[in-house]
């Protein structure tokens, strides 16, 4: 009898574990059903509900095309503001991006809904700020707004877009940044040291019909602070902002340096135009023969793009060459590419894009 009764006693202790056990089992997976879903702060400030499985990206701001691509999910991009002609290196490191619908204009002001609504993504970059935002709330697409106009702000979009595209993401989101923070301490470590007197003055250009120039508070500004230049434009505010040949003789920059969105495909053109003009030729920079082209890759380095951190290096090296001797920017390029983009570049094509050219 007693053991007829310790028999009955643990098929109920079993039962009740057993129930324990489904419920526990019942509540995972409902946690896991829960985190299909993920609520992240934008650029904006904005708090925004994507999913946590993204296989399809529409992405309405050109340089953002290119973190995505670093971080590892450029095959993903179904719908974009760029092509082929626009940005060769990204189509070429991501043949599958010749694939994507071109739905938005540069500027991404205009919108082929018709089209991005085919391409069914499951998430929506935009820029902060874009005019159009409001008109996405009818299309149950998730809309994540996305900017930055420094390095600080860099760095945390970069860390937002990892956190979005999952695991592999937020690896590669952290090694970016912890290679730009090494390089910015390293080069800062020489040019800090610089006396203000003796820093170079810098004058980036935009445009050279008409003159533009990019001033204070873009990522223009601080580049060019951190590789230890003087931006003769600081008084200026914004980006590609228009001004008089007058006011750049008045700045006299000891350096110039030809943005790669300026000019034809061959961005030579643009330095004989300078260095040709009687008006470009009273100042420093065309005496000393001190005017470069910017180099040119998946993005137009100097102009808020993921290779940022091989800008700040390249303008350093390029204003002085004397203090970053061992600086090898060929071969950061290189690492830079396989190590981010999947991309073995050859010795011809970093050549290329140091001289601000498209892919053969």
């Amino acid at each position: 009898m007693k053991k007829k009764s310790a028999l009955i006693l643990f098929i109920i202790i079993l039962g009740v574990f057993s129930l324990i056990g489904c419920s526990k089992q019942t509540s995972e997976t409902q946690t896991s059903t829960k985190s299909d879903k993920i609520t992240v702060t934008d650029s904006s400030g904005a708090k925004v509900e994507v999913p946590t499985n993204i296989s399809r990206i529409a992405d309405a701001w050109g340089a953002h095309n290119a973190v995505v691509t670093m971080l590892g999910s450029g095959d993903k991009i179904v719908a974009t503001t760029l092509n082929a002609q626009l940005k060769p290196w990204l189509f070429k490191v991501t043949p599958k991006m010749n694939n994507a619908v071109t739905a938005f204009n540069v500027d991404a002001s205009n919108i082929n809904m018709e089209e991005l609504i085919k391409t069914k993504p499951d998430i929506l970059f935009m820029p902060t700020g874009n005019k159009n935002i409001s008109k996405m709330s009818d299309l149950k697409i998730p809309v994540v707004q996305v900017s930055f106009k420094d390095f600080d702000s860099l760095k945390k979009c970069v860390k937002l877009t990892g956190d979005i595209l999952g695991e592999e993401g937020k690896k590669r989101a952290e090694e970016y940044t912890s290679y730009l923070d090494e390089k910015i301490n390293t080069l800062t470590s020489v040019t800090s040291k610089i006396p203000e007197d003796q820093k170079l003055k810098v004058l980036h250009l935009s445009d050279l019909s008409p003159l533009k120039v990019d001033g204070k508070g873009t990522i223009i500004d601080s580049w060019i602070q951190i590789a230890g230049g003087i931006n003769v434009s600081s008084d200026v505010d914004g980006n590609t902002k228009e001004v008089s040949m007058e006011q750049i003789l008045t700045w006299n920059p000891d350096v110039i340096i030809v943005s790669s969105t300026v000019g034809s495909a061959d961005r030579k053109e643009s330095i004989n135009k300078i260095l040709k003009d009687e008006s470009w030729k009273k100042t420093t920079a065309v005496q000393k023969g001190r005017v470069y082209v910017n180099p040119d890759g998946v993005f137009s380095w100097d102009r808020y793009s993921a290779e940022e951190v091989l800008q700040i290096q390249w303008a350093a090296k390029t204003l002085y060459p004397g203090k970053f001797q061992s600086l090898d920017i060929s071969k950061e390029t290189k690492w830079f590419y396989k190590t981010f983009f999947n991309y073995s570049l050859s010795d011809n094509e970093v050549e290329r894009i140091l001289n601000g050219q498209a892919p053969q």
